[in-house]
């Protein structure tokens, strides 16, 4: 029996809830399968620093560092829990793993399955095809305009000093005056646009025509850090001949995004435009609840369902935990093609046909996409469905 140790965050609010249903998949796949998983829950979050006033245990971060060999978290955020220095109380979890582990990549698939319909104007409609909706978006995850939060979120999650953001001066501004840097290195440019590339080299092409194209989102005609993100990524596809590249300025392919999502392969931009396009980009496949993403770098990964913690609906059994078990799909591929295991490989296959199924029936569906099923509910009958294709 192969072991790997999974660090469970199960988080804030629904994160609880959701946490659950991933830990299904993985109990399914022990069941069904030669691979046994050692699950350690790690108890964190907003709720948890209201209760104690630590955000985790001490240790939680050295745990997830050294011991895991892949995390999950399900979500952080309470309402009126914040740190004395105005931070979100549980931003030591979430942005300290994100900046602290050097998880440089948040890639973030955006696949519309066969049966999900779309709420527009308060109705469930089909309003793009299935066939025309497969990308996988990379957001630069360690630098620009949250460079300083996630600076100080990785301190606080090992210990160290509080960052503190150098002094400007603005002398044309009047009255109280606040500022985010926005950072952007070659470095770190370099080596996402480099994970963008290969994803590529795995992907089947764009829906329109089916080659492989990795765009390149930025805002050049504007700032220097998106200059420096344009040229870093020609530097980039000069090493990948046989991929194709085009560009597009943000404010632009919020547009295109949504008209012709079939002209996108694999995307590439920054962390703050990388942050909104993605959320845009979960309502073409059926919206946050279906949406999962993994923050990704070397050495370490831990991946998230894309929604919040939803504190109105904590507690209810209802909220979609489609993103989470997608979240579990991609940890399944990541650690398969990190440790040469095509048997994993073949498991996040077989969760992902497992989630297909049960879309494409369209007997069971959460509220979000125009049911009334419950969050185990869903988890029961995709693990069902998995369980069978595991045993075959």
């Amino acid at each position: 029996m192969t072991d790997y140790r999974i660090a469970i965050l199960p988080g804030d609010g629904t994160g609880r809830e959701v946490a659950l249903e991933a830990a299904k998949i993985l109990n399914t796949i022990q069941e069904n399968s030669n691979y046994g998983f050692d699950l350690l829950d790690i108890p964190c979050g907003g709720q948890l620093y209201q209760e104690t006033g630590k955000e985790w245990e001490e240790g939680s971060f050295e745990l997830c560092r050294d011991e895991a060999d892949a995390i999950f978290l399900g979500a952080i955020g309470q309402p009126g829990a914040y740190l004395p220095n105005g931070d979100l109380a549980g931003g030591s979890v979430i942005l300290g793993l994100r900046s602290g582990l050097d998880l440089y990549a948040n890639v973030r698939p955006v696949k519309l399955f066969d049966g999900v319909l779309h709420k527009v104007h308060g109705k469930f409609r089909q309003i793009w095809e299935p066939e025309m909706v497969d990308m996988t978006i990379l957001r630069e995850n360690t630098e620009g305009l949250y460079y300083s939060l996630l600076k100080r979120a990785s301190n606080r999650a090992q210990g160290l000093p509080e960052y503190v953001v150098p002094d400007l001066a603005f002398p044309d501004l009047e009255g109280e005056v606040v500022y985010d840097p926005r950072p952007i290195s070659t470095h770190g440019s370099e080596r996402l646009i480099k994970m963008g590339f290969e994803i590529a080299k795995t992907r089947k092409g764009a829906p329109v025509d089916g080659k492989s194209r990795v765009s390149c989102i930025d805002k050049s005609n504007v700032t220097k850090g998106c200059q420096l993100f344009r040229r870093t990524f020609d530097n980039v596809a000069d090493n990948y001949p046989s991929i194709t590249t085009d560009y597009g300025y943000i404010d632009a392919f919020t547009q295109w995004l949504t008209r012709t999502p079939e002209h996108y392969d694999v995307v590439v931009t920054s962390n703050m435009f990388g942050d909104i396009a993605t959320d845009l980009a979960s309502v073409l496949q059926g919206g946050m609840g279906m949406a999962g993403s993994g923050n990704i770098g070397d050495n370490h990964a831990f991946f998230e369902p894309v929604h919040g913690s939803s504190p109105k609906y904590a507690g209810m059994n209802k909220v979609n935990p489609i993103a989470s078990i997608n979240s579990i799909q991609m940890m399944m591929d990541w650690l398969g093609r990190k440790n040469n295991d095509d048997g994993l490989v073949s498991i996040s296959k077989q969760i992902e046909a497992s989630v297909a199924d049960h879309l494409k029936e369209g007997k069971h569906l959460t509220y979000d996409l125009g049911g009334n099923a419950s969050c185990s509910l869903v988890g029961d009958m995709i693990s069902a469905r998995l369980a069978q294709r595991l045993s075959l």
